[in-house]
């Protein structure tokens, strides 16, 4: 299903009509409940945000339960190349039990913008909307696009991967340009402050489920007897005495971990009649998941032949080499924080596995610290801009209005402050990024101690 927008244009090439406020918008997604695979509206709150400024939207649903149906959407903006992509989700974690707050109300207080998404990544899909309709009306030529699935936290079988097929099965054709030359995937990457860290790469994901039979018994008459978790235990303890690699230029070292041991055994003088385990293996550029499948496989074999081994490859590894992609983000955000990231490939899977057979990959976003745990919350560097002590410009604010959703915010986005001399600066629309001040004025501050929640 494919909906477009008409909106008259203005001055140059911008577009007549109220600009986004990202963090209005984030507050909306937020209050949205949408735990995989629900969505809850969530996009149809972002879909009618990116229709109303001019983005055609084309809306998917995928697969079918318990794990789907999923809701997808991919947007669009502008025409010809160069085509920048933005990729996300919508779907959020379940906000568990302890919260201060409603996790689906968003709560802004001393500056934290409060509330399940809030980190990963709700705010970033609002603050890319706004900067994408804020490019576009400053005259940028070329294409701009959303691919949003509401299938990241969950098996990921009915988002991201089936969106790009689409993607590629009806563009590039005459008057449309749906595959990018280059995407930044907005996860929360930063990991103390703002822009300290863009990834580059990911390592790969197997899991494995071995379940070894025997042959159920008394304690007292093992002979008669065939106990399956010694013949696990061999398997799982020759699988830790490899020492998969040492790490490669751009990537730690491989690790196998057991993540399930099962056996379900309320006896204490019953030999058991089956065991299983689970495990995932973390693999680096040195390693392909097929690989590693066979060798999991054969050493199961080798120990317990009636096995059953079931594995599943979550994605490959992958690397952007450092080069156009990474340069251009890592300069955007040294034009606003003073300092150039990190690159790093550190951290689990993401969307990027995907999204890395069409086109460059990179991801950078929000600071992480809180993402998926209770009071997830981020801290908006608008208000510590305005909180520094010490001599510095009059900061002035223009276009200040009531966040819709009464959460609270004051938000002003695009984020314009103009000091005494009339030279402007510009907050980009990611919630948590300062303002570009000259460079004696620059620097690392942490965001202050989270506030109470209570």
């Amino acid at each position: 299903m494919s909906r477009t927008a008409s909106l008259e244009k203005g001055a140059g090439n911008g577009y007549a009509c109220r600009m986004i406020d990202a963090l209005d918008l984030a507050c909306r997604l937020i209050a949205c409940p949408s735990v995989t695979p629900a969505d809850a509206e969530a996009q149809d709150v972002l879909a009618a945000t990116l229709e109303r400024v001019g983005f055609t939207v084309h809306r998917f649903t995928f697969g079918d339960a318990p794990n789907g149906p999923v809701e997808n959407l991919f947007a669009t903006i502008g025409s010809g190349s160069p085509h920048f992509a933005f990729a996300g989700h919508t779907d959020v974690v379940p906000a568990g039990r302890g919260w201060g707050t409603d996790p689906f109300h968003a709560t802004v207080r001393d500056g934290w913008l409060i509330g399940r998404g809030a980190a990963d990544m709700k705010g970033s899909i609002a603050a890319f909307a706004a900067a994408a309709q804020a490019a576009i009306a400053r005259g940028f030529a070329g294409t701009l696009s959303l691919i949003i699935t509401g299938d990241e936290e969950g098996p990921a079988t009915f988002g991201t991967a089936p969106l790009l097929d689409w993607m590629v099965a009806n563009g590039p054709t005459p008057g449309t340009n749906y595959v990018p030359d280059m995407c930044l995937v907005g996860e929360p990457t930063s990991a103390a402050v703002l822009g300290d860290t863009v990834k580059i790469g990911r390592r790969g994901s197997l899991n494995a489920w071995i379940t070894v039979d025997g042959a159920q018994g008394h304690v007292a008459y093992p002979a008669r007897a065939d106990n399956p978790v010694t013949r696990l235990v061999a398997i799982l303890a020759r699988l830790k005495a490899r020492t998969l690699d040492t790490g490669s230029d751009w990537f730690d070292a491989s690790n196998l971990e057991v993540t399930d041991l099962t056996v379900g055994n309320p006896a204490t003088n019953v030999i058991p009649a089956q065991a299983s385990a689970r495990l995932n293996i973390r693999f680096n550029d040195r390693h392909r998941g097929p690989d590693l499948e066979t060798w999991l496989r054969g050493i199961v074999a080798e120990e317990a032949p009636s096995a059953v081994v079931k594995v599943r490859i979550s994605g490959e590894a992958f690397l952007t080499e450092p080069g156009a992609l990474s340069a251009l983000v890592g300069d955007a955000i040294a034009s606003v924080t003073g300092t150039q990231p990190a690159l790093s490939t550190s951290g689990g899977t993401s969307d990027a596995r995907f999204i890395r057979r069409l086109c460059p990959v990179v991801e950078f976003g929000l600071v992480g610290a809180s993402m998926h745990k209770v009071d997830e919350a981020e801290f908006d560097d608008r208000a510590q801009a305005n909180l520094r002590r010490g001599p510095r410009p009059r900061l002035l604010t223009v276009g200040r209005r009531r966040c819709r959703t009464g959460c609270g915010a004051t938000p002003a986005t695009p984020f314009r402050l103009v000091n005494r001399s009339g030279d402007p600066w510009i907050i980009t629309t990611i919630p948590s990024f300062r303002p570009n001040l000259p460079a004696s004025r620059r620097s690392r501050r942490r965001a202050p101690k989270r506030p109470s929640a209570t």
